[in-house]
């Protein structure tokens, strides 16, 4: 294969890639915005899309958080492929602050802001499996229900930011097409007159 690479990376390396990037945060970084702006939808579809994955990711739902993103995005009529770039607001640096503060503003809005959380135990035993809903409850309840507020701000936080960014880029990016049309057409006009 042609872009295969040369020495396969061993099972720690990819580990690792998987965790921390190969170059740096800040190129990661750069990249991923700059497939976000570089999609070919509308501004307002791909900043509803990315809204609504950013949103989905708020959710205690982990591993359902594209179907929800694509859920979402389709009810808000925004990009699914943003929906799904969307959903690495949500990742394993940011899902502890995620999960404490769903976890807090659910149990506020339940109004058991001082409740401690559950301890497990005495119920970690064989019919655990039996049980896991009960288990669990105590606490995806609150997180189920601070992730609708928490989520609601931020699908609307990252759909401005993200639909300014995206408008810019691509006025921008016309612009440049625009003088690379005029510049073709006199090089065009001047060959001819020659």
């Amino acid at each position: 294969m042609i872009f295969k690479r040369r020495d396969k990376p061993t099972r720690i390396e990819r580990i690792r890639v998987a965790v921390w990037p190969r170059h740096s945060w800040s190129r990661s970084f750069r990249y991923f915005s700059k497939r976000v702006l570089r999609l070919s939808a509308s501004p307002q579809k791909v900043a509803a899309g990315f809204a609504a994955g950013a949103a989905a990711s708020f959710t205690p739902f982990i591993g359902f958080h594209f179907i929800l993103s694509f859920v979402l995005a389709y009810i808000l009529r925004g990009n699914l492929l943003a929906a799904a770039l969307g959903t690495a607001v949500g990742n394993p640096l940011t899902f502890p602050f995620i999960w404490a503060s769903t976890y807090k503003v659910g149990l506020y809005i339940m109004a058991e802001g001082d409740r401690p959380l559950p301890h497990f135990g005495d119920k970690l035993d064989h019919s655990m499996l039996s049980q896991s809903l009960d288990t669990i409850w105590p606490i995806l309840k609150p997180m189920l229900i601070g992730s609708i507020p928490l989520g609601l701000v931020a699908g609307v936080f990252f759909y401005f930011v993200v639909l300014g960014s995206v408008s810019t880029y691509q006025k921008a990016r016309e612009h440049r097409f625009r003088l690379k049309r005029k510049l073709a057409a006199r090089s065009k006009k001047a060959d001819q007159d020659k």
